[in-house]
């Protein structure tokens, strides 16, 4: 995804952050019930299936259907695949790294997280699949935690870069981060201007203006970032097989701080830990 003509960002008004927060909650909530419900044996259409009538039932719709050609309500991308893993008929096994990739429409707005678990639990983990996840998650929480009003949107990129870069050189390894798929707007689509890089971009970039919403989504690889299309014409792989971790949340930008619009508690605790500016946004 490019990021040429991706400079502009778009404000919004009180009464449309509490309908973005309304479609955040039904995304994180689903993403709850989801994860609770992984376990070996189990295949990623079930889960795909249970997050479609979680959404449906709660007055949503799931927005990934609305995309041309895509008839499923998550993307499951298992081990090496990075992003848009189809679910079908895979069983997964214990020790599968999960990325969970949500999205639901209520009303007029639209909500998009992601997470990473190991099927089977923690327990079940390799050091180096828990350490890809943790880090990857992180450098999440370290760019959204740059993003202000005011501000380069770039700052988002440089702080999710130099927060994998440490981590790796804190365990000994390099992580690769993927550039070819990066972070959106999010509003009234769930795919909007502007683009929003993992990763240090020169320039100003866009200006993040009062009531931006944007989706911040490092995809994160132990191996190299160098990727492919599989035949289904969705699922993006690593192609040295080397695994994959993806963390996403849509957050909220106003003068008087952050929300995480798909955290259950609009990220509060995170930010808070980090130093940065919370203000919730109540549901419509």
């Amino acid at each position: 995804m490019g990021l040429f003509n991706r400079d502009r960002c778009e404000g919004k008004n009180p009464e449309q952050l509490a309908g973005m927060r309304t479609a955040g909650l039904l995304v994180g909530r689903t993403l709850e019930v989801v994860a609770a419900a992984v376990h070996p044996g189990m295949t990623t259409l079930d889960l795909d299936t249970l997050a479609e009538t979680h959404i449906r039932d709660h007055g949503g719709i799931p927005n990934f259907q609305l995309v041309p050609g895509y008839r499923h309500t998550l993307c499951t991308s298992v081990n090496d695949e990075i992003v848009h893993g189809m679910p079908g008929s895979r069983v997964l096994r214990e020790g599968d790294v999960l990325s969970i990739d949500c999205g639901a429409q209520v009303g007029l707005w639209n909500g998009d997280a992601a997470i990473s678990v190991v099927v089977g639990g923690r327990e079940a983990g390799s050091a180096q699949d828990l350490a890809l996840i943790d880090d990857t998650e992180t450098s999440l929480w370290a760019g959204i935690a740059a993003l202000r009003v005011g501000q380069s949107l770039y700052a988002v990129g440089a702080a999710v870069e130099d927060s994998i870069t440490a981590s790796g050189e804190e365990r000994g390894w390099e992580y690769g981060i993927v550039e070819d798929y990066v972070g959106h707007g999010i509003g009234t689509s769930m795919h909007m201007d502007p683009n929003v890089p993992n990763y240090r971009v020169s320039g100003k970039g866009p200006k993040v203006v009062e009531g931006t919403t944007i989706c911040v989504e490092p995809m994160v690889t132990l191996g190299e970032q160098d990727n492919h299309v599989l035949d289904d014409q969705w699922t993006v792989a690593t192609n040295d097989r080397s695994r994959a971790a993806h963390w996403e949340h849509s957050i909220a930008a106003t003068s008087a701080g952050l929300c995480v619009l798909t955290a259950i508690d609009g990220g509060a605790q995170r930010l808070a830990a980090m130093g940065a500016p919370f203000a919730a946004i109540d549901p419509a």
